[in-house]
């Protein structure tokens, strides 16, 4: 049974589109990064905010997740009561669908709250607060467990999941950035810029941080180009390796090589970015 909000959903409807497969990058990086934190919760609790026309993301999200948690339960949040209805068919033992926004209105605090394609039709300068509201209904970190509480993953992916980039954020704000790929679909690393969540898109100038990383990664991706004869994987790894001389890489080459890498998010954060106000104006190109 549907549950709605009990006051005006906050937020905009996004355009809806979905497909079954979109965010399995997504996904299996959380489940691998944040796999140990749902565990240690006895009932944890995950949100897929703005699921869209579809339920498949929510679906597949309660699968993979529970292959590394198998207490998960998932929650598919929507704006629109029509998706929510439409969902309703797929509810099932651990997946519920309700009518809500940013607010997340779930009980208690949720250990993952998942935010695809949902932050790109706004303006850069909502982001922030938007970041804001969501990591304060994370479940808060627990020192006494060595719990870090949970976690946001905010970013954008095309629309068949071969290219995504997204940001983790824990109950203190923005930890890491990650970028995935199928590898055999990429011609350089700066093809990722392109789904750049709204934070960084428009920071891919001139003078910012986003800007230099994407031209550090083209230039170690052409300094591997001998490597690309043992596959485009041992390329992707041979490049991430040079790349984390000067940049703080925060994964390994486990992860390397599912064509992704993590980087620190202080390392990518647009030039007057502060955790309490929207970032400043972009710089000229």
């Amino acid at each position: 049974m549907t549950t709605r909000a009990a006051s005006r959903p906050v937020g905009t409807a996004t355009r809806g589109t979905t497909n079954p497969n979109r965010l399995r990058r997504m996904d299996r990086w959380i489940a691998a990064a944040h796999g140990a934190e749902l565990r240690r919760s006895p009932a944890p609790l995950a949100v897929d905010l703005g699921y869209g026309a579809a339920p498949w993301t929510a679906v597949e999200l309660l699968r993979r997740l529970r292959s590394a948690a198998p207490r998960t339960r998932v929650v598919g949040i929507e704006i629109d009561p029509a998706r929510v209805a439409a969902a309703q068919p797929y509810a099932r033992d651990g997946l519920d669908f309700r009518h809500g926004g940013f607010e997340v209105p779930v009980p208690g605090r949720p250990a993952l709250i998942r935010a695809a394609n949902v932050l790109r039709q706004y303006d850069e300068e909502e982001v922030a607060a938007v970041w804001r509201r969501l990591c304060a209904r994370l479940a808060p970190a627990d020192p006494a467990t060595c719990s870090r509480g949970g976690l946001l993953v905010e970013g954008t992916c095309d629309e068949i999941g071969r290219r995504h980039v997204w940001v983790a954020l824990g109950p203190e704000g923005p930890r890491t950035v990650t970028f995935a790929t199928r590898l055999g679909s990429l011609e350089r690393p700066s093809d990722l810029a392109e789904r750049l969540p709204k934070a960084l898109i428009h920071r891919n100038v001139t003078g910012e941080p986003v800007h230099a990383f994407l031209r550090d990664f083209d230039r170690a991706w052409a300094s591997a180009a001998p490597y690309a004869s043992y596959g485009a994987r041992q390329r992707w790894i041979r490049t991430v390796r040079a790349l984390a001389g000067d940049w703080p890489v925060a994964d390994t080459a486990g992860r390397w090589r599912q064509g992704e890498v993590t980087v620190a998010w202080q390392a990518l954060a647009p030039r007057g970015w502060t955790p309490t106000s929207a970032p400043a104006p972009p710089s000229a190109a």
